[in-house]
């Protein structure tokens, strides 16, 4: 066990990771901004849900990428 152990991610997927957290808090804060009732406009049922997905695929891509 003399070997030093190499931790399964680095700092830029941990960087990567905070990046892809805050676009999917960017597209709930979207979300709110509707004016619609409950929601139902275009901010509230199109443009934030994109960007929430948007976020967790970069969140995926995130923990997937290969550290250095």
């Amino acid at each position: 066990m003399s070997e030093k152990q190499k931790l399964p991610f680095g700092k830029s997927n941990y960087t990567m990771m905070l990046i892809g957290i805050a676009i999917i808090f960017v597209g709930f804060f979207i979300m709110t901004l509707d004016k619609e009732e409950f929601g139902f406009g275009f901010l509230g049922l199109t443009l934030g849900p994109i960007v929430v997905m948007g976020g967790f695929v970069f969140e995926f891509f995130a923990i997937l990428k290969k550290s250095e």
